[in-house]
């Protein structure tokens, strides 16, 4: 699988999006003691606005993207449980970081629940780096940057 399998999400790919997204996501719901904020995205907005980003036929991994002026924002990435192992979130975060040098954007944010400490090991193996930790709503919130160079 190359950056060249990762495709623009369309309207048909709306239900494995969520289905990937929650059982992705699934297993936090009882260590947050709420659903996790990607089990509860609009999906079908976000594809339209063209934020989503799938891989895999069936869809097996996706990424949420928010351009902004001065960087691009990783949403959410998930990747459906049977598939961990694979790769598949190593190559969605190098599409991520290509999408961003593509749009001509200096570097990627992201932020992750506290309390999903497996991407406290993740992101950091990845070039991101801890800008702070804040509690927004019920959320404790650690958030990343990338700078690409």
């Amino acid at each position: 699988m190359t950056d060249d399998d990762i495709r623009p999400a369309v309207a048909a790919d709306v239900r494995a999006v969520k289905a990937v997204t929650d059982a992705a996501y699934r297993h936090y719901i009882e260590r947050i003691g709420r659903a996790p904020v990607p089990m509860e995205a609009d999906h079908a907005a976000n594809v339209a606005e063209g934020k989503v980003f799938v891989t895999g036929e069936p869809v097996i991994g996706l990424v949420v993207l928010e351009v902004h002026e001065d960087h691009l924002f990783l949403d959410s990435i998930a990747v459906h449980p049977d598939a961990h192992g694979r790769g598949v979130g190593r190559r969605l975060l190098h599409f991520v970081d290509a999408r961003a040098r593509a749009l001509g954007l200096p570097e990627v944010r992201l932020c992750t629940n506290a309390l999903m400490w497996e991407n406290q090991k993740i992101y950091p193996r990845y070039g991101y780096e801890v800008v702070e930790r804040r509690v927004e709503g019920p959320y404790d919130r650690i958030h990343y940057r990338k700078r690409l160079g």
